[in-house]
């Protein structure tokens, strides 16, 4: 299940996607502080997600941007 799907990517405003980007950015971080800490995740796979959903976006990005 993915956070965002390219086709909602490729919808939304360069000042959103920052916005997103910098959302998930914050929240992966969360998530490996916890995990380093020794809490257990909310969801093993989220990580997983948030990673592959950054690496959309910043994809996406640059395809914008040629």
């Amino acid at each position: 299940m993915a956070i965002l799907r390219p086709v909602d990517i490729r919808k939304m405003k360069p000042e959103e996607l920052d916005k997103r980007l910098n959302e998930l950015q914050l929240e992966l971080s969360k998530e490996k502080a916890n995990i380093s800490v020794g809490a257990s995740t909310t969801s093993p796979g989220r990580i997983r997600e948030i990673k592959k959903t950054i690496a959309r976006i910043k994809t996406l990005k640059g395809e914008k941007s040629k």
